[in-house]
């Protein structure tokens, strides 16, 4: 039996005010006069005082990234070729020595597929997979500002292509550096706070009940839920700290196990409806107690203790066509399918179980 010989973030750094050290991060990268950084920030810091505090040097790059939809493919090579435009123009072709993703986890998945695109010829697209990757990234930096989604610690990014919602998994997607400052998701508005962390909540219930679970993941995973329900159940003072730790610690366990059957369910919605990822899973989760009743019972309790009001009746003006996408969608998911029944999933996840889950949202 061969084991998966995995990656994970080889630096981090965490704390209150830590996004200040990110110039000593860059300057270790930046070695002579045309060396330049690219940084990928979500547009809601435009006019915030996290703008100030870029540490942007003459002859680096800024550029505020779009994330009212999911990241597409055709929106990451767009950004891809303005880059290299930039360097063709300015830097003699030369690479930045190193690429920042700033923001949610779209804005960290985007830096991340930014940075491997500058060394991986031929679009997104072509690398939606596993191990599809040839060469290594240029470094690249996360630095969440919402946590949940746990792009920090993985290696994949998700992405919607033309055909299919999948990621480019890899060992070259991780990051080489990630700082973690709970600073820096104080005053996220609360339905995004809550949906993003359900995310991660989410990521855990699937882990810890799939067949792919082992004692690694479920160290990890057990932890994260546990402050989960801190953050969640019991209103902790020290909520920001644990809620980015429980992302962080929720994308370790996903590394060496799986997510199921919601996550499925939600790349559906997402690539066909339009839903993010966070709110998808929310409303895929809310159908599925026969797969994970004590993690749904829970769910609904943390959706009533904070209010959150989750869409419901999305179904009734969807077409046939866009229902056998979302069903195809979510069917081709084998590797999530495999942790929920184990080899056998293809006989259970059929089309009728799938529409009449869709049909219940």
């Amino acid at each position: 039996m061969k084991h998966r010989n995995f990656k994970t973030v080889p630096k981090m750094i965490f704390g209150r005010g830590a996004f200040d050290q990110l110039d000593d991060v860059l300057m270790v990268e930046r070695k002579s006069a045309d060396d330049y950084v690219v940084f990928l920030v979500d547009e809601i810091h435009k006019d915030k005082p996290l703008a100030g505090r870029i540490p942007q040097q003459d002859g680096d790059m800024l550029i505020w990234l779009d994330v009212t939809d999911e990241p597409k493919t055709k929106y990451v090579d767009a950004l891809t070729e303005q880059v290299q435009a930039y360097a063709k123009a300015h830097k003699n072709g030369k690479d930045p020595v190193s690429v920042i993703g700033l923001g949610g986890g779209s804005s960290l998945d985007i830096g991340k597929a930014v940075a491997l695109l500058l060394n991986n010829p031929g679009g997104a697209a072509s690398y939606q997979g596993w191990d599809l990757i040839k060469n290594p990234a240029v470094h690249h930096v996360g630095i969440p500002t919402i946590s949940g989604t746990g792009a920090e610690a993985s290696r994949t990014t998700v992405l919607t292509g033309p055909d299919k919602k999948l990621g480019m998994n890899s060992d070259y997607t991780v990051f080489d550096q990630i700082i973690m400052d709970p600073d820096l998701i104080a005053g996220v508005p609360k339905n995004q706070w809550f949906y993003t962390g359900m995310d991660c909540y989410i990521h855990n219930v699937e882990a810890l009940e799939g067949t792919y679970i082992n004692e690694f993941a479920r160290a990890f995973g057990e932890k994260s839920m546990a402050l989960c329900h801190q953050v969640f159940l019991e209103d902790h003072p020290e909520s920001d700290e644990k809620l980015m730790m429980a992302s962080y610690m929720g994308g370790q366990s996903i590394a060496y196990s799986q997510v199921g059957a919601c996550h499925a369910l939600s790349y559906g919605l997402s690539y066909v409806l339009g839903y993010h990822h966070g709110i998808g899973n929310c409303i895929a989760f809310n159908v599925l107690e026969d797969f994970y009743p004590e993690g749904v019972a829970t769910f609904r309790k943390m959706v009533a203790k904070h209010n959150i009001d989750l869409p419901k009746n999305i179904m009734k003006d969807v077409t046939e066509a866009q229902m056998e996408k979302m069903i195809r969608t979510s069917q081709g998911l084998a590797p999530l399918w495999d942790n929920v029944y184990g080899p056998s999933w293809k006989e259970k996840v059929t089309p009728e179980l799938l529409r009449g889950l869709f049909s219940r949202m």
